[in-house]
C-alpha cells in the first residue's frame, strides 16, 4: 500500500467516486500518556456499486473495521496509514476502531505538559493532511461533510471544539463525556479539538443577520495573568463588522472562540469557529509594535478564512492561495481601515512584500496558482507566493478593477458557492461580472506565471530641468521572462524646508518592455522620482541616479511613511542584488535608522542587517563590520527615547553583534544590571536574548543555563535554553546538540526549531565545519524519520549557511543531484533554496570586495 502521500489523481478518483455524509467521532483521552482511543463512524455514498476506494487512518493500531455490517480483516485492509475498502454498496456506513498517537510535532493531537503545573494542555492541527491522525477520515478538502465529536476527558478540563461546548456529562468522579452538535458541511482539515485546564474568557457580539455570537479567548493557567482578553475581544468586534459589510455575508458558524495554545509551529489556524493561535501573541514580556501590530493582522487574517477557505474551500491544493492570499489581503485592509494600526500597508510592504520579492527570486519559486501533484507538494507552499506575492497581486488587481467592483465581486462568489469547494474560475467570473473587465488575460499573466518584474525610470531634461521624455522600463530574468501590465502610480518629491513632500502624483498603466509617460512632459524634474507610489504594484524598482543620491541623503526626511519604506525595500534590492555594496547598506541604516518611525519597517532593517554583515560582507572584513554594527546599535539604544520601542529593537540586535571582548562586556553588564540604560527593564525573554549573545561569544557557560532555566523553568525559558545551549561554541557542545537533534526524537517541535537555529548561531563558522558532510550524508535519513515538520525545521535550520563558501555551493549542487534526493522533491526543494542563499552571498562578496 501506498505511504503517507496523496496525489491529486488518487484525490480526483476518490471524488469521482464517493460522496461524504457525515462522520461521528468518539475520542477517549483519558487513556494514557502517549495514546488516545477514536472511533470512528462514516457515512458515504459511493456511484458504482461494488467499487474500491480507501479511507485515511494514520494509527497506532486498528482493533476493527466494520464496513456495511461486514467485519473486515484488520491485518489485510489497514497498514496503519490507510485503510481499504471494496465492495461499496450505494450507500456505505463504516465503523473504525483504532488507537492513535498523540504528537509533539504540532501535527495532529499534540499533548504538551506545562512545567510550571504539570498540568496536560492538547490542541489539534490539521492542515494539511493530518486529521487522519486523530480519526478516520478521507483527508482532502473537497469531500466536505457534517462532523460530530464525543469527547471523553478528565471532568476539570474545558474541551472546546467548532461547536458551542455542551454541558458535560459525568462518567464517574474522575472524566466526563462532551457531545458535541453536528458542524456545518466544513473540510475536515478545519475540525479541531483543544482541550486542558484552559482558563476562559467570554464575551459576545451582534453579527449583522442579528445573531448573538458567543465569543472566548483561552490561554493556559500559567499564563493567563498575561492574557488581554478584552483587547482580542476588541479588536474581534472591529473584524466582524469591518469583513460582514465588505463581504455583504454574515458570519455563519455557531460561536467564535480563539485558544493561545502551546507549541503552535505557525502563527495560527483558521478551525471553523475555533481558531488555534501561537503563545507568541500571549505578552508575558514587553514586546515590539512590531509584533503587537502583527497580532492584529493575525487575527483578523484567521477572522477572514471563516469566509475565504471555511465557507469557501479550494478544490485542491494547488488553489491554496485562494484561502491565504485573500485573507492576507484581506486582514491587512481591515487592519489599516477598521483598527488603530492605520499604518499596516506600510507594515505590508515592509514586510509581505519583502518575503514575496525574496521568494519569488529563489529557482523555486511558482506561480501563485500553484502546480500541486501531492501532498508533499503543499506542504512546502505555504511560502511567500503563496501568501505575499499572492496578496500583493490582489492589491494591484483592486488598483486595476476598483475596490468597490472587487468586493462586490467576492460579496456574490461567497453568496453562490456558500458551503462548497471551488476553483480559480469561479471567482473570475464573479469579478469579471462586477468590474467588467477581462480578466483571463490578466490571470494567466499574474496568477499562473513565476518571477517578478524590475521597473526603472528613463528620464530625460532640457537644460533647463523641465523633463522632454519619460519612460518606464520593465525588464524580466531569462528564467521568468513574463512582461506584465502594472496599474502603477508615479510620485514627484521635493525637499521643501528639510522634508521630502510629494508635490505630484500620477496613477496610470504600464505595460510591455517600454511605456511612455507623455503627461509628465513638460514638468519640471523634482528632485526624486519614486516609481511605483503608494506601492499598488508588485515589481521591484529603480531609481535614477539624482532620485538615488536625494534619497540616500535624506532617508530619514520623508513626510510620507510608505514612501520612505519604498526606498528602503530598493535599497536592500539593490545591495541583495549586488549592484551595491554591503557595507554601504550597514553603513545607510545605521545613519538613518534612528529617526524610522515604524515599528515593522525597522525590524525589517535590523535583521537585514544581520544578513548583510554575517553573509554578503566578505569574510575578510566581516569581523570589523559586525562590531561596527554592533558598537551603532549601543549608541542607537543608549541614545533613543527611554523606554521606547526603537530602544527596546536596538537592544535586542545588539545582542546579535556583540563579537568583542568590549562588546561582550558591555552586554553583560546590561543583562546583570551594573548598567542601566532609562525606560529599558530587562524582563524574562529579554534577559534570555541577552545571554544568547553572551554565549555565543563565550561568556556564558552551561551552568549559567541552567541556573537561568531554573528561574525560568516555563515553555519560554525551556525553548531558550534549548536554542543557547546549542549555541555553546565548542566542538564538543555542537556534537552533542547535532546528536540530540539527528539522532533522537526527544525534543519537541519548538525545541527542535529553537535548538536547530541555536546550532548555526556561530560568531566562527568554522565551528559548523565538521558537520557539512555529516548533513548532507544524513539529509534523507532524517527527512524519512520524522513528520514534514521536524524534517524541514532540520534541514531548513542546520544547513551551514554561515560557511557561505564556493566549496560548499559545490558540495550542495553535487548533493541536489544525488537520485536519492531527486526522489524527494521537497528535501531538494530546500536544498534548491539554500543552495541559492549561497550564491546570492558570494555574488554580494564579489561587490564586497571591489569597494
Amino acid at each position: 500500500m501506498p505511504g503517507e502521500n496523496l496525489t491529486r489523481k488518487e484525490a480526483q478518483e476518490r471524488a469521482s467516486l464517493i460522496k461524504v455524509s457525515s462522520y461521528e467521532i468518539h475520542l477517549d483521552l483519558t487513556s494514557d500518556d502517549s495514546n488516545f482511543g477514536s472511533t470512528t463512524k462514516v457515512k458515504f455514498s459511493a456511484s458504482k456499486t461494488g467499487s474500491s476506494t480507501f479511507i485515511d487512518a494514520i494509527t497506532h493500531s486498528v482493533q476493527k473495521v466494520v464496513l456495511n455490517g461486514r467485519e473486515l480483516d484488520v491485518r489485510q485492509v489497514s497498514d496503519g496509514v490507510r485503510i481499504q475498502l471494496d465492495d461499496l454498496a450505494a450507500e456505505n456506513e463504516l465503523l473504525v476502531e483504532a488507537t492513535a498517537n498523540y504528537m509533539n510535532t504540532g501535527e495532529g493531537l499534540h499533548r504538551f505538559v506545562d512545567p510550571v503545573d504539570g498540568e496536560v494542555y492538547l490542541y489539534t492541527q490539521f492542515e494539511v493532511p493530518d486529521s487522519r491522525r486523530v480519526f478516520a477520515v478521507f483527508e482532502q478538502p473537497d469531500l466536505k461533510a457534517n462532523f460530530q465529536f464525543n469527547v471523553t476527558a478528565p471532568s476539570y478540563w474545558k474541551v472546546v471544539s467548532n461547536q458551542t461546548t455542551p454541558t458535560p456529562v459525568a462518567i464517574d468522579d474522575k472524566k466526563s463525556l462532551w457531545k458535541f452538535e453536528p458542524t456545518p458541511i466544513i473540510s475536515s482539515y478545519i475540525t479541531a479539538l483543544i482541550a486542558g485546564p484552559y482558563v476562559e474568557t467570554r464575551s459576545q457580539l451582534t453579527s449583522s443577520s442579528g445573531r448573538i455570537i458567543p465569543l472566548g479567548v483561552f490561554s493556559r493557567a500559567s499564563l493567563s495573568q498575561y492574557m488581554d482578553a478584552e483587547y482580542i475581544f476588541e479588536k474581534t468586534r472591529q473584524g466582524f463588522e469591518f469583513f460582514e459589510k465588505a463581504f455583504d455575508y454574515p458570519y455563519q458558524f455557531e460561536k467564535y472562540d480563539q485558544l493561545f495554545v502551546p507549541e503552535f509551529n505557525a502563527g495560527a489556524m483558521e478551525n471553523a469557529g475555533a481558531v488555534t493561535f501561537t503563545e507568541s501573541y500571549v505578552f508575558r514580556s514587553k514586546v515590539t509594535d512590531a509584533i503587537r501590530e502583527r497580532r492584529v493582522v493575525t487575527i483578523l487574517h484567521e477572522l477572514a478564512h471563516m469566509w475565504f477557505g471555511d465557507l469557501v474551500t479550494m478544490k485542491w491544493w494547488n488553489d491554496l492561495w485562494l484561502n491565504e492570499s485573500f485573507a492576507e489581503y484581506a486582514s491587512t485592509l481591515a487592519t489599516a481601515e477598521a483598527t488603530e494600526w492605520h499604518g499596516a500597508w506600510t507594515t505590508f510592504t515592509a514586510l509581505e512584500k519583502s518575503w514575496a520579492y525574496r521568494q519569488d527570486q529563489l529557482p523555486s519559486t511558482h506561480p501563485i496558482v500553484a502546480e500541486i501533484n501531492d501532498l508533499e507538494d503543499v506542504q512546502v507552499n505555504f511560502d511567500g507566493i503563496t501568501y505575499a506575492k499572492g496578496a500583493s497581486v490582489l492589491k494591484q488587481l483592486v488598483a486595476w478593477v476598483g475596490q468597490e467592483e472587487f468586493l462586490s465581486g467576492v460579496a456574490n462568489y461567497f453568496k453562490k458557492h456558500a458551503y462548497q469547494n471551488t476553483q480559480l474560475n469561479d471567482l473570475l467570473v464573479e469579478l469579471e461580472a462586477t468590474s467588467g473587465r477581462e480578466l483571463r488575460s490578466w490571470s494567466k499573466l499574474w496568477l499562473e506565471t513565476a518571477g517578478v518584474n524590475t521597473l526603472r525610470p528613463r528620464i530625460a531634461t532640457d537644460e533647463l530641468g523641465v523633463i522632454t521624455e519619460f519612460l518606464v522600463e520593465q525588464t524580466a530574468i531569462e528564467e521568468h521572462p513574463t512582461l506584465r501590465p502594472h496599474r502603477m502610480a508615479i510620485g514627484f518629491y521635493n525637499l521643501v524646508d528639510e522634508t521630502l513632500k510629494r508635490v505630484h502624483r500620477l496613477e496610470t498603466d504600464i505595460d510591455g518592455e517600454i511605456t511612455k509617460i507623455s503627461e509628465l512632459v513638460g514638468q519640471h524634474l523634482p528632485d526624486l522620482v519614486l516609481l511605483n507610489d503608494d506601492d499598488l504594484a508588485y515589481a521591484k524598482i529603480r531609481l535614477d541616479e539624482k532620485s538615488w543620491a536625494t534619497a540616500l541623503d535624506n532617508l530619514s526626511n520623508f513626510e510620507d511613511s510608505l514612501a520612505r519604506t519604498l526606498i528602503w525595500g530598493a535599497a536592500w534590492d539593490a545591495t541583495r542584488d549586488a549592484e551595491v555594496s554591503p557595507r554601504d547598506f550597514v553603513r545607510l541604516v545605521l545613519s538613518n535608522i534612528a529617526t524610522e518611525t515604524e515599528s515593522t519597517t525597522m525590524l525589517t532593517l535590523l535583521r537585514q542587517l544581520v544578513t548583510a554583515a554575517y553573509q554578503f560582507v566578505a569574510p575578510v572584513h566581516r569581523d570589523q563590520i559586525i562590531s561596527e554594527v554592533g558598537s551603532g546599535l549601543l549608541r542607537l539604544a543608549e541614545n533613543a527615547q527611554p523606554g521606547s520601542d526603537a530602544q527596546l529593537q536596538f537592544i535586542k540586535f545588539f545582542a546579535l553583534f556583540a563579537n568583542t571582548q568590549d562588546l561582550l562586556d558591555e552586554l553583560s553588564a546590561i543583562r546583570n544590571g551594573s548598567k542601566k540604560l532609562a525606560g529599558l527593564t530587562i524582563d524574562a525573554d529579554l534577559g534570555w536574548e541577552l545571554l544568547a549573545g553572551l554565549v555565543v561569544g563565550g561568556r556564558a557557560d552551561a551552568e549559567q543555563i541552567e541556573a537561568a532555566l531554573m528561574a525560568d523553568n516555563t515553555s519560554n525559558g525551556q525553548k531558550a535554553a534549548a536554542g543557547a545551549r546549542a549555541m555553546l561554541p565548542t566542538q564538543t557542545d555542537k556534537a552533542v546538540a547535532w546528536k540530540t537533534l539527528t539522532e533522537t526524537h526527544d525534543l519537541s517541535n519548538i525545541l527542535v526549531d529553537a535548538a536547530s537555529l541555536g546550532f548555526v548561531r556561530v560568531l566562527n563558522p568554522e565551528l559548523l565545519e565538521p558537520f557539512v558532510d555529516k548533513y548532507f550524508e544524513n539529509s534523507v535519513r532524517i527527512w524519512n524519520s520524522n513528520t514534514f515538520k521536524i524534517a524541514e525545521y532540520l534541514i531548513e535550520n542546520l544547513y551551514p549557511l554561515p560557511l557561505a563558501s564556493y566549496s560548499l555551493a559545490e558540495k550542495t549542487r553535487e548533493w541536489i543531484d544525488h537520485p536519492e534526493i531527486a526522489e524527494i522533491p521537497a528535501l531538494r526543494r530546500i536544498l534548491v533554496e539554500s543552495l541559492s542563499s549561497v550564491e546570492r552571498a558570494l555574488r554580494a562578496q564579489q561587490r564586497d570586495l571591489q569597494n
